[in-house]
């Protein structure tokens, strides 16, 4: 049921995404907004959160906070004390929902029992454990901290604690990844019959030492060519999977998670039926969402914005939103399709005309016409949505819907 304001309004939803831009080593891999800091540094960030999270509740007092995602970087390198501060500030400042669902990022070997406690025992009620391979080899690459007995021991100490929501992350198409070595991934993250599994495939992002390995745009294509690795005064030769590899890893995962009780609800995105991530919709619904923290976006009535990426103007307490898009409506639409057909259900052709007024035919027509001949979109009950096929290759589909 809607909450309703003094003056007899209906408050609207929102959604708050809280980052924290620290983590104990940067992966080869990672191209997010994080890096390893002082214990100094870290409880400044927290106190300066704490002012901005302050200063934005005035502007959104009229709303009701559906979902909250803590997210980096590591959230969980804080300490317990002040993720609980910022927990408190929270409830202290935002009407908050009944039943939020409350996610934090976890990385193993980043939060003991205590702290798993703290957690629940402050309201965070979903846990997302970074597992990304159960392989020794594959996460030296990555340069993940942890091994699989750190991820085991930090996910049956979230059990402990009282969690029963919790998502792994898991990554294919890794550097020297084999597909026996995937398969064994996922059957260890099965054996423990996690809520919900995001699996990713590895994206070679500029700016990142495996971007650096390989080269310029030419040499990301995954045709088994080589990567030099070094490690200390060792080079290691190493190759990204082959397209026939990486087409039966994903293969796999579907097949695999589907016989264990979990349904594709998103492309990269599967869940035991009512533990879909509900923070993650938003986005993909395009719902109004407040980002709080260093480069944290932001989506409210359809304007875009962000904080500084700037980690000293933060500290100083300058929280000025930057690049500041109000969308107009051919920016909604499109959105309205390449993130709506981000979902395996699709999009509601009833919905399209409700908010835009128009027919979805008549905007997209021959783009949904062109897409159902190549075996690519299909039309079911009134929604629109990728075939398996479309899937695939879904960045070409949703490239068809830029206006």
């Amino acid at each position: 049921m809607r909450k309703i304001k003094e003056d007899g309004a209906v408050m609207k939803e929102l959604s708050i995404y809280i980052h924290i831009p620290f983590c104990v080593k940067k992966c080869n891999y990672c191209d997010f907004l994080s890096a390893p800091a002082d214990e100094n540094t870290k409880k400044r960030y927290v106190d300066m959160l704490l002012m901005e999270m302050e200063e934005a509740s005035k502007e959104y007092s009229g709303y009701e906070v559906v979902s909250v995602f803590l997210g980096g970087g590591t959230p969980s390198v804080l300490t317990a004390e002040d993720t609980g501060r910022i927990l408190t500030s929270l409830y202290e400042e935002y009407n908050i929902k009944n039943g939020v669902e409350i996610t934090s990022e976890v990385n193993p070997k980043t939060a003991d029992n205590e702290k798993l406690k703290a957690y629940y025992q402050a309201g965070i009620n979903r846990l997302s454990i970074g597992l990304q391979s159960a392989d020794a080899g594959e996460l030296k690459i990555l340069g993940r901290i942890h091994d699989f007995e750190d991820f085991s021991a930090t996910f049956n100490a979230a059990r402990e604690a009282g969690f029963s929501n919790i998502n792994v992350d898991v990554m294919s198409a890794l550097p020297g990844q084999r597909v026996s070595s995937y398969q064994d991934t996922l059957k260890k993250v099965l054996a423990l019959s996690p809520e919900h599994i995001s699996a990713y495939s590895l994206m070679i992002e500029e700016g990142t030492p495996f971007f650096d390995w390989y080269g310029d745009e030419d040499a990301l294509r995954r045709d088994g060519r080589e990567m030099k690795y070094a490690r200390g005064e060792k080079n290691v030769h190493l190759h990204l999977p082959s397209e026939e590899e990486e087409r039966k890893m994903y293969e796999m995962t579907e097949q695999l998670l589907a016989r264990r009780g979990y349904h594709r609800y998103e492309i990269s995105n599967y869940a035991k039926p009512g533990y879909e991530c509900f923070h993650n919709m938003v986005y993909w619904t395009r719902k109004n969402y407040l980002g709080l923290g260093i480069g944290a976006a932001s989506f409210i009535n359809g304007e875009r914005f962000h904080n500084t990426e700037d980690l000293q103007t933060y500290l100083c307490g300058k929280f000025e939103k930057e690049d500041r898009m109000v969308l107009v409506q051919q920016d909604c639409m499109e959105e309205f399709m390449f993130l709506g057909l981000r979902l395996i259900k699709g999009v509601s052709e009833r919905e399209f005309q409700l908010q835009f007024g128009v027919p979805i035919e008549a905007i997209y027509g021959e783009a949904i016409t062109k897409m159902e001949k190549q075996g690519l979109l299909k039309r079911k009950e009134g929604r629109i949505c990728l075939t398996h096929r479309g899937i695939d290759v879904s960045n070409y589909v949703m490239s068809e819907f830029l206006l």
